[in-house]
């Protein structure tokens, strides 16, 4: 452990905002200050000034966890780098591979959010360009991500999210949701069966880093006059591969 209690204040929320980022769950303000080591009432105060800012949230049990501004900064320090090119070339192959629209998808407070896409060269296809945002519950890469969190804090997102129905074939229920997830989490993908959009599939894995944390997912979707569960199946052993590949340029 580290004395903080003799640096700058900016640095000091810097350090709890390194401490909450890297724990991965919702902490106490006690546990934080096992690592920082500082005085009560200035640790109050900074974790106050950093709520009241947007870069940290109270969650269950008046825990801390990231806020959204904290992660949208995130998101673009490690996203808009050099290494989109290289990203951008691995999803084009993919693309060319797989025959259908390629996309790179990340979770936001909103929903999933589309950083990234190759279109296909199919006439018939369905637009969902960068910048869109699509629920968690009803799409494979949004079920990729709430796969990949850990059972309980799955659990209580699932219980919290809008679960409207999209179509005939959408899980509307938070029981039947998580029975779903934890499908796909022994599974390793996730798959949409016209459950966002009529006579649209998709299918999902995640892109984690070298701890095994959950950073994307990578997905494909068509629609069924060309994509049957056979096709989606027998693409995704290639979609897994990419996604080791873009692993080692994203990590």
């Amino acid at each position: 452990m580290r004395k903080t209690s003799n640096i700058p204040t900016s640095i000091r929320m810097v350090k709890i905002i390194e401490v909450v980022g890297k724990a991965g769950n919702p902490l106490t303000l006690a546990e934080i200050n096992r690592e920082l080591d500082l005085p009560k009432q200035s640790l109050h105060r900074l974790c106050d000034r950093l709520l009241e800012e947007g870069y940290l949230v109270k969650v269950e049990n008046r825990r801390l966890a990231s806020g959204e501004k904290l992660r949208n900064l995130a998101r673009h320090v490690y996203f808009d780098t050099d290494q989109k090119i290289v990203r951008h070339q691995i999803l084009q192959k993919v693309a060319q591979k797989i025959g259908e629209t390629i996309n790179l998808v990340v979770p936001e407070a909103k929903g999933m959010t589309y950083i990234d896409r190759v279109e296909t060269d199919w006439p018939l296809r369905i637009q969902l360009p960068i910048g869109s945002n699509v629920p968690f519950h009803c799409t494979a890469s949004g079920k990729t991500y709430l796969s990949k969190l850990p059972p309980r804090e799955r659990r209580i997102l699932t219980n919290n999210l809008d679960l409207s129905q999209l179509t005939e074939n959408t899980i509307c229920t938070s029981n039947a949701l998580i029975e779903e997830l934890e499908r796909i989490s022994d599974q390793g993908f996730a798959l949409d069966m016209e459950e966002f959009i009529p006579g649209m599939v998709a299918a999902a894995v995640p892109i984690s880093d070298k701890d095994g944390n959950y950073i994307a997912s990578l997905a494909f979707h068509g629609p069924t006059q060309r994509l049957s569960l056979d096709d989606l199946l027998k693409k995704k052993d290639f979609l897994f591969d990419s996604a080791k590949q873009l692993q080692e340029v994203m990590a």
